[in-house]
This record gives C-alpha cells, sequence and structure tokens, in this order.
C-alpha cells in the first residue's frame, strides 16, 4: 500500500471535525485517582455539539467512577491509521441536570436513552483540551491540532 501525502493542518482539522459530527462510537481511557494506575478502556456512544462531547455510562461502573472523581479521559477515534486522540477535562451531568432537548439528541445520534433504563447513569460532557490527528509516520509533526483548548488551526 502506497503511503499518502502527509495532509496539511487545514485538512485534518476538517477531518477531525468531521468525525466527531458522523461518528457515533469512541474510546474512552479512564484511570483512577486513588493511585492504583489500573487504566480502563471502553467505547462508548457519543454526542457532538461543536464544542464539547457528551457520554454516558453506568454510574458506578470503572469509567464512570473514574470519569467522576479525576475529571480528565482520553479518547481515540477512528482506526489506528487514522486515528484522532484527544485529551479532555470532564464534567460529570446527573439525568437532573441533562435538559430535555440534550437527553433527546443524544438518543436520536446514539440510538441508545439511558433515561429509559433502571440502572443509574452518568453523562460526561469532555470539553477538549489537547486534539491530535495523524494517518502515518509522516503526519506525526505538526499532529497537535488544539492546545489547551484552543485551536491551532485557523477554519
Amino acid at each position: 500500500m502506497a503511503e499518502q501525502p502527509p495532509r496539511p493542518a487545514k485538512q485534518r482539522k476538517q477531518d477531525t471535525l468531521h468525525r466527531l459530527e458522523h461518528d457515533q462510537d469512541v474510546w474512552v481511557a479512564t484511570a483512577p485517582d486513588d493511585g492504583s494506575g489500573v487504566p480502563y478502556l471502553v467505547p462508548l456512544s457519543f454526542l457532538w455539539d461543536g464544542s464539547a462531547l457528551l457520554l454516558a455510562t453506568p454510574a458506578t461502573s470503572p469509567t464512570g467512577r473514574n470519569l467522576k472523581s479525576t475529571g480528565r479521559v482520553r479518547l481515540g477515534l477512528g482506526p489506528t491509521r487514522d486515528v484522532v486522540m484527544i485529551d479532555g477535562i470532564v464534567d460529570t451531568v446527573t439525568q437532573a441536570e441533562l435538559t430535555v432537548e440534550e437527553g433527546d439528541r443524544f438518543a436520536e445520534r446514539t440510538g441508545f436513552d439511558p433515561r429509559q433504563l433502571t440502572t443509574p447513569y452518568l453523562y460526561f460532557r469532555v470539553r477538549p483540551r489537547r486534539v491530535q490527528a495523524w494517518r502515518e509516520e509522516n503526519e506525526l509533526t505538526g499532529r497537535e491540532l488544539m492546545r489547551d483548548g484552543q485551536w491551532r488551526v485557523a477554519d
């Protein structure tokens, strides 16, 4: 397979935003803050609202506990040869705090409505602080598209 030339940063940003708007699932990596350092990785569905991702998981799951206690997460979108890595700050949102409209958008986008379940779920709003995107080794330079919550690439 022939290696493709590296994409310009503007194209990488456009591709990243397209993935956020059209993908349904993301890999969610967390670890507890109790010093055990045991990482946990799960796929979750998400809703992108243009500035943050909304996730939902059972409140008592390892991922739910880790997200709530640390307020940090790393997300991975796409295949390994076209990856988007997002480091984010997490806000916990209870079902009571979630607007009906936001809950409806989440359910419609993901095909999953935690509000209808008996298991207590929490929602988590992930605000990206760092975004990286690359396909091959030739895109490693310049892979950081966002730093400290600010896009480094103009539209």
